[in-house]
């Protein structure tokens, strides 16, 4: 019996490395052919190689993980792997689809590698055409949507899973957005991450972050007091930071009650 093959498709270099290490560990006998930046590199090597199995980073640039997966269909067994809760619907839990929460934890990856071998002894691959259908429509849908938990940055050669309860403030920094957390020990962390402001702000629990300024969003946890200032603004202070953030006009309506 040849050894299964596997692709792994993940637009952080990083992470690829870091789940390819992982697969090696729970799976000495699976061969990872190659691996991809994206979803087209993603589809470009599965028609090359024919791997058994492709792991698919959801978010990636271009073609997304999900749209690589409606391209590849049944020709192989799939698993999403994902920053974000959200994504595993119940199209996952039927069972045709499989999912790893980043960051990949050794127990649940055993636990996916186990299912995997079961099914690739089986010769039915189950409707997983109509469940990726179901899961692109779902990933389209408001509804569908919940808070951002993870933020990934790079901190020089180190590559950062900073939880969103930890986030202080962020800030968008001309093509970027600065990420600015409690960090280690009484050292603030900050990073530079290139996902628009606007976007994140979306991916936010509204109940905790809230937008003050158009290049400034706060955890409302994270913060000290609030001055007011001249001409309908004021400044925000944090807790354990020295930065004050601006209020501009047009949201100081948040902080009207103080």
């Amino acid at each position: 019996m040849k050894a299964p093959t596997a692709l792994v498709a993940d637009d952080e270099p990083l992470l690829r490395d870091a789940l390819t290490r992982l697969l090696a560990q729970a799976w000495p006998e699976l061969q990872v052919l190659a691996q991809a930046r994206n979803g087209r590199e993603a589809v470009e090597h599965f028609e090359a190689q024919q791997p058994d199995i492709c792991f698919l980073d959801v978010h990636m640039p271009g073609l997304s993980g999900v749209e690589a997966a409606q391209r590849i269909g049944r020709r192989a067994l799939i698993v999403f792997v994902t920053a974000y809760d959200q994504y595993a619907v119940q199209a996952f839990e039927q069972g045709a689809l499989d999912y790893l929460v980043k960051p990949v934890e050794p127990e649940r990856l055993a636990d996916t590698v186990a299912r995997l071998k079961e099914r690739l002894r089986a010769p039915v691959r189950d409707d997983t055409e109509s469940l990726i259908a179901q899961l692109a429509e779902r990933l389209g849908a408001p509804q569908a949507s919940a808070p951002l938990r993870w933020i990934r940055a790079s901190v020089g050669q180190t590559l950062r899973l900073i939880p969103v309860d930890e986030i202080d403030f962020l800030k968008s920094d001309e093509k970027y957005t600065l990420v600015a957390w409690k960090g280690d020990g009484d050292k603030p962390g900050e990073a530079l991450i290139r996902t628009p402001l606007k976007e994140l702000v979306a991916q936010l629990d509204p109940a905790q972050f809230v937008q003050v300024h158009r290049s400034v969003v706060v955890n409302l946890r994270a913060i000290s007091h609030v001055q007011r200032g001249m001409n309908e603004t004021a400044d925000i202070h944090l807790k354990g930071r020295d930065e004050v953030l601006p209020v501009s006009r047009s949201y100081l309506h948040l902080f009207r009650q103080m």
